[in-house]
């Protein structure tokens, strides 16, 4: 067979330095079953519009599952002039199958690839997708677990009002489902079929995109062939879903670090989900929670880019768009592991909430349900805080307790100075949403029902 796919235009073959540089199949071999697969819908597709026998057809299928199979088992050899995962299999087609020289027809290995990455992308998108669902049950595993367990909620990590922590998991589970409906809405613009738009312009051919689109069960065909062929879109809202995704799963991992400390105590984590020193006999590291927090800037940077790279692209094909598959690869790779580590140092985590509840029970936690108290009262809210406030300062000046300064003050006494006693606060935000116990339980409903839906 001749050494490229265009050597009736060149006299002679490729320098090294280009063949180095241009072959792509170091990292696009993975794609091989989408090739194959959309190799078979469109042999199928020219059978059905009379430019193949059902003979030819049928030879070709099954020299392509032979491919598959060979390569599937490691017994596929790649020759040097491979420069491509599509280049191989048509090789190795036509060795097995003289038919097989035929198989391109129609076809540019412009919207070829186009299509194998979709393929490839929307395979992906079903995976993530389906572990992030496994983490969210993990959380809402947690979150049932918890029970009316409580722990300081923060801004600016200084401790602000206390919460369930059934509701701090929640919390988290909500933002990952953010990402599971991204996920769905790229996956929804990327499941339309681009066999048919060839190499820009279509084809003279009788072709049948429809066809094909349903051979491959995508949902819709392209409109414009020269935006087909150069439409990335696809990858680069992956590759965002991901990067979010990944995202949220550093503020995880953060948390689970600071959670861990020995100067917070509100955790402890597995043996089998932590790692040692090599040097200080006494460390447990939440080296996952930090990888996590660490592979998020990598996925932000496949992100960034792949966008620099799309910028500057003219109409339609360019050999930039090669860079299409290295980062989301990676990408998808990195969230899967990240998923699935976090998934395990979640689920075998054990919660201190001895430690969270006697953190929470800080009377000053309490501050606002004062102010909130005189608001009930009739008092404006801006007085109210100042009221709070004075006492406040006056207690961390040393003037006496919070408690006693409260119950001192005739706009608040006795009656006020109970919301400060401990696992009082936390039972006070019931509205929709809140972090009370009660105001969970129906947000457990919510989230169950979310996940089952």
């Amino acid at each position: 067979m001749s050494s490229t796919l265009w050597h009736g235009r060149f006299a002679g073959g490729p320098s090294e330095a280009l063949q180095a540089l241009n072959d792509s199949l170091p990292f696009d071999q993975r794609l091989f079953r989408e090739d194959i697969e959309g190799s078979r819908a469109h042999v199928r597709m020219l059978c059905d519009v009379g430019l193949f026998s059902e003979a030819e057809r049928d030879s070709i299928v099954r020299a392509l599952d032979t491919v598959e199979r060979e390569i599937e088992s490691g017994s596929f050899e790649f020759a040097v002039n491979d420069e491509d995962i599509h280049t191989a299999v048509e090789r190795r087609v036509t060795e097995l199958e003289p038919h097989g020289s035929k198989m391109h027809t129609g076809r540019s290995r412009n919207d070829q690839v186009a299509t194998d990455m979709r393929l490839w992308t929307r395979a992906a998108i079903d995976e993530v997708i389906d572990l992030t669902h496994q983490f969210m049950r993990t959380l809402l595993a947690q979150a049932e677990a918890a029970g009316d367990a409580y722990l300081p909620g923060y801004t600016h990590l200084q401790q602000a009002q206390p919460v369930a922590l059934s509701h701090h998991l929640l919390a988290h589970g909500w933002a990952l489902a953010r990402d599971v409906g991204r996920l769905r809405d790229a996956r929804a613009r990327l499941n339309v079929s681009v066999l048919g738009a060839g190499a820009l312009a279509g084809s003279s051919l009788p072709l049948d995109p429809a066809k094909t689109a349903a051979y491959l069960e995508f949902e819709g065909v392209f409109d414009n062939s020269l935006d087909a062929v150069a439409d990335r879109d696809f990858v680069a809202e992956t590759l965002f879903s991901v990067a979010l995704l990944g995202v949220h799963l550093s503020r995880i991992g953060e948390e689970l670090i600071v959670w861990a400390s020995t100067e917070f105590g509100f955790i402890t984590l597995d043996d089998g989900f932590s790692t040692g020193s090599s040097m200080m006999p006494q460390k447990k590291n939440p080296d996952i929670a930090e990888l996590a927090r660490g592979k998020a800037g990598r996925l932000i940077g496949h992100l960034t880019g792949f966008l620099a790279t799309l910028k500057g692209l003219p109409l339609t094909y360019n050999k930039d768009m090669q860079e299409d598959k290295e980062g989301i690869f990676d990408a998808v790779d990195t969230v899967r592991l990240t998923l699935l580590a976090l998934d395990g140092m979640l689920s075998t985590t054990t919660f201190n909430v001895d430690v969270m509840a006697a953190q929470a029970d800080s009377p000053y936690a309490a501050a606002t349900d004062l102010a909130e108290w005189l608001v009930g009262r009739g008092m404006p809210f801006r007085d109210a805080h100042g009221v709070v406030g004075e006492k406040v300062r006056r207690s961390l000046a040393g003037e006496g307790s919070l408690a006693e300064l409260v119950a001192a003050d005739p706009r608040l006494g006795a009656e006020a100075a109970a919301l400060l006693a401990p696992g009082v606060s936390v039972t006070r935000r019931t509205t929709h949403g809140g972090g009370s116990p009660a105001a969970v339980a129906a947000q457990l409903d919510r989230f169950r029902a979310l996940l089952d839906g």
